[in-house]
């Protein structure tokens, strides 16, 4: 298994590592990677591999069926196995990224009903909520809302628990339909303010240190998308 440096630093730009396998499809497999592969609705990690002065530019990553985390080259390329690389992000699609993903906790804080769906933006990003008829909020109030928490800078930070304490606390995943995924013996949390007073939830994705580097926002449209969905999509104000 690769080893994910961002779990304990989402800051860190680059890393060394070594080719541990090249997959059926040309994907590059490493030891440890600063890396994000896509899952939980924030997408995968680009930047670039370098090897012997040559420059991989890496177009995505990805999950692959045993779970390995798998480096998609933009263009076929060989590498031997134990070949030392060094590994950088695009950083600026990264910092955007952890912008938008602690965006959508707030949103989720904000919003106390189950999750049906989500999705990262290039502005921003939207939750699909199963909101009974009566509990949609008022678009203004929302972004004053989450506004608030960005002003007041609240730290973001990440710990462990056992999925046995998970299972005794199941309000903690807000999700309907995809649940954390289990068999390592131990969840991980992303908590937003001093004793997570403003959320607390299971997720392995790449956030900010404080709310404050998201900036001000907009709530753009609440929307209608059937039965159990009202989609909530939201935008950088600048």
């Amino acid at each position: 298994m690769t080893t994910l440096l961002f779990r304990d630093d989402a800051y860190l730009k680059s890393c060394a590592a070594k080719v541990v396998g090249i997959n059926e499809r040309g994907g590059i497999l490493l030891d440890q990677t600063v890396f994000y592969a896509t899952a939980g609705g924030q997408p995968g990690d680009k930047g670039s591999l370098s090897i012997d002065g040559t420059v991989v530019p890496i177009a995505t990553t990805v999950y692959d069926e045993a779970k390995n985390v798998v480096h998609v080259p933009a263009a076929p390329v060989t590498l031997a196995q134990g070949a030392p690389v060094t590994v950088a992000l695009d950083w600026d699609n990264r910092y955007r990224n952890m912008r938008c993903h602690s965006l959508m906790h707030l949103l989720c804080a904000a919003v106390p009903f189950p999750v049906t769906g989500s999705a990262l933006t290039e502005d921003g990003g939207r939750i699909d909520f199963d909101i009974p008829e009566g509990h949609i909020p008022a678009k203004d109030e929302l972004a004053a809302k989450i506004n608030t928490w960005i002003t007041e800078d609240h730290p973001i930070t990440t710990r462990w628990i056992a999925e046995e304490e998970l299972d005794a606390n199941p309000n903690l995943v807000r999700t309907l339909w995809v649940k954390p995924p289990r068999g390592s013996g131990r969840i991980r949390l992303v908590s937003i303010g001093e004793n997570d007073s403003v959320d607390l939830q299971p997720c392995g994705g790449t956030h900010l240190k404080a709310t404050g580097g998201i900036g001000a926002i907009a709530v753009v449209k609440i929307e209608n998308k059937g039965k159990m969905n009202r989609r909530i999509r939201l935008a950088f104000a600048s």
